[in-house]
């Protein structure tokens, strides 16, 4: 305060709390992530942990307003903060920590930051500043060219303009210029056009005008403190499943994750008995929902197929008496299809994801036997047998592109050519120094492909021959809310892992690395740290993400592809952001094209 005479004890004092709180907090987070202890954490060592740094900030706020020489007491402060930066830091360098301990922008660097700004904003009057600061946060808009088409994407408002040209330069100039300038520079650039006139030009600025009045374009960013809510919400609810049934597989792809199918541990087939306790889990945490998702997953579950029919067998004989309705799904490199997994799948199988790389020179070319032998003739015969008796159910032929197929579409085109009609193909995740892995170079000639199959996919669509590619599914009317679309996959909280063991893992991605276990089928999550860190991974968790256009499409990415491209799930898997982008640009033109052919 201005002098010690003039201190308001009642905020020193809820300050002084709040600061006996966070130390807490720190502590028992210390003794679980470095220390290894168990701890099963109480209600209010979470609330604390998601609101009692936010109080601290809000009081010292308070505060930083009622005192004096705000400037250097920030300075100071940031100061704190750059030496906690430091520490952290130290710490993962000498691999005392993991990349996601770095303190890189925490709450000593925001206090010190706003309490250097604030004598700015004190001089301010109050509508100038909050002018200043919603234009700072109402900027989300995407403008883009593609196929002919100017497009402008409004992030927030999910609203999608397509303009002419002239528009879309107004749209580009309108939040940093006047009305004078957006003329003056629009005329210079179209005047000697006809239809282009001066009053055209300030019609065009108005109704850019009305449609940020109507929240259609600059609207701000009024989700950010949703983010986490979802999560929070659900509570302890488990949704879905991913049952590791076999970890032993009957190929030696070079880039799987899984490493042959073992996850850097044993081989193992998980017994009945296990698979049984993880259906009984999944049920008993479900709450009041009634659709459950199970994956069959190894590894190649079919290595372990018997088990596996058990087990939705025992899922149908209690599904009704229990209130639910399991829909399962059958991951598979074909080796082992036969005539009974086609029709098992077929009848109980709500998806079935089948693996090809693509041109048989592709796919031989990884995905081989112990003996080095490519597997594409011996698979594509049954998963064209596979899919033909399947009918109208759902399933995805699913692809990985990597350095030595950076020109995908023509293995997606080579699978439309054998009759498959639901197409995926991801990029591969893996180490930088893999032979496999995409190269700056190959990330700049993936996007080329990502439009042409774009283009392709409406040219087969006018056809009456249309293909479905993963990526490219896109609901602009009746999508995901704006919670889950803010939330994400729910990895580690909604939807876990279980290994044959019955250990419960975030996602099948971390399967294998201990620190990520986060307990087993019959004592359920015993590491609550682990998965309130995986509740708190959202679109707005990490700072790289909030100007991206993107973020409320990707719900802040993958935390497997973070965590195995940077070590840390808070960290940014910047090449996967690119493509993504990439791709969600496509699948919105061909919405606009599609609504363009339909009038």
């Amino acid at each position: 305060m201005a002098n010690s005479k003039s201190r308001i004890w009642e905020l020193d004092a809820l300050r002084g709390v709040c600061i006996l709180c966070v130390i807490v907090v720190h502590f028992l987070f210390d003794l679980s992530f470095f220390w290894g202890f168990q701890l099963t954490l109480p209600a209010w060592y979470v609330f604390l942990q998601e609101y009692g740094g936010a109080i601290f900030v809000l009081l010292s706020g308070c505060c930083a307003t009622l005192g004096t020489r705000s400037m250097r007491r920030g300075c100071i402060v940031f100061a704190a903060g750059m030496l906690i930066t430091g520490v952290t830091y130290g710490m993962y360098r000498l691999g005392m920590s993991g990349a996601d301990v770095v303190v890189k922008f925490g709450v000593l660097h925001l206090l010190g930051v706003c309490m250097m700004l604030y004598p700015l904003f004190k001089k301010l009057p109050p509508v100038q500043a909050a002018l200043f600061l919603y234009k700072e946060n109402g900027r989300m808009v995407h403008q883009y060219q593609l196929n002919g088409y100017n497009i402008v994407l409004d992030t927030c408002s999910g609203s999608i303009h397509v303009v002419d040209e002239v528009a879309y330069d107004i749209i580009a100039l309108y939040p940093d210029h006047t009305a004078d300038e957006i003329v003056s520079a629009m005329m210079e650039k179209y005047g000697e056009r006809e239809d282009v006139t001066e009053q055209d030009l300030r019609d065009c600025i108005a109704d850019v005008e009305a449609l940020k009045k109507a929240g259609k374009l600059y609207t701000p960013d009024t989700f950010a403190d949703m983010a986490g809510t979802f999560k929070e919400r659900s509570g302890d609810v488990v949704k879905a499943l991913c049952l590791h049934v076999a970890h032993t597989c009957n190929l030696n792809c070079s880039y799987c994750f899984a490493s042959q199918g073992k996850y850097h541990g044993d081989r193992a087939l998980m017994s009945f008995e296990v698979g049984k306790q993880a259906l009984d889990f999944l049920m008993d945490h479900s709450g009041s929902r009634t659709n459950l998702e199970v994956d069959f997953f190894g590894g190649e579950p079919l290595m372990n197929w018997d088990v596996g029919k058990q087990l939705v067998e025992y899922a149908r004989s209690v599904e009704k008496e229990r209130g639910k309705n399991f829909r399962f799904t059958l991951t598979t490199n074909g080796m082992l299809i036969d005539d009974d997994v086609i029709d098992f799948a077929n009848r109980e199988m709500s998806n079935v994801v089948l693996s090809l790389d693509g041109r048989k020179e592709i796919h031989d070319r990884l995905r081989v036997d112990y003996a080095g032998n490519g597997s594409y003739e011996r698979i594509v015969p049954k998963f064209q047998k596979l899919v033909e008796a399947r009918g109208n159910k759902n399933y995805y032929m699913r692809g990985t592109f990597t350095h030595a197929n950076p020109d995908f579409t023509k293995d997606l085109f080579h699978m439309a050519d054998l009759g498959f009609t639901e197409l995926s193909m991801e990029p591969v995740v893996c180490a930088p120094d893999d032979p496999a892995a995409l190269t700056a170079e190959d990330l700049e000639i993936v996007k080329d492909p990502y439009e042409l199959l774009a283009k392709d996919m409406l040219r087969r669509e006018k056809e009456g021959k249309p293909i479905t590619f993963y990526h490219y599914m896109l609901d602009l009317t009746g999508g995901p809310c704006i919670y889950k679309r803010i939330s994400g996959c729910g990895s580690g909280t909604e939807y876990m892992a279980v290994t044959p063991w019955g250990d419960l893992y975030p996602c099948h991605q971390f399967v294998g690395e201990e620190a990520y276990k986060l307990g087993d089928i019959w004592n359920g999550v015993t590491n609550t740290a682990l998965r309130e860190e995986f509740r708190s991974c959202n679109a707005y968790a990490r700072p790289e993400c909030n100007d991206c256009w993107a973020k409320l499409y990707c719900s802040g990415g993958c935390a497997a592809n973070a965590f195995h491209a940077t070590g840390s799930i808070r960290g940014v898997y910047e090449a996967g952001c690119e493509l993504f982008r990439k791709r969600i640009e496509c699948a919105i033109m061909m919405k606009v094209a599609e609504a363009s052919a339909n009038g």
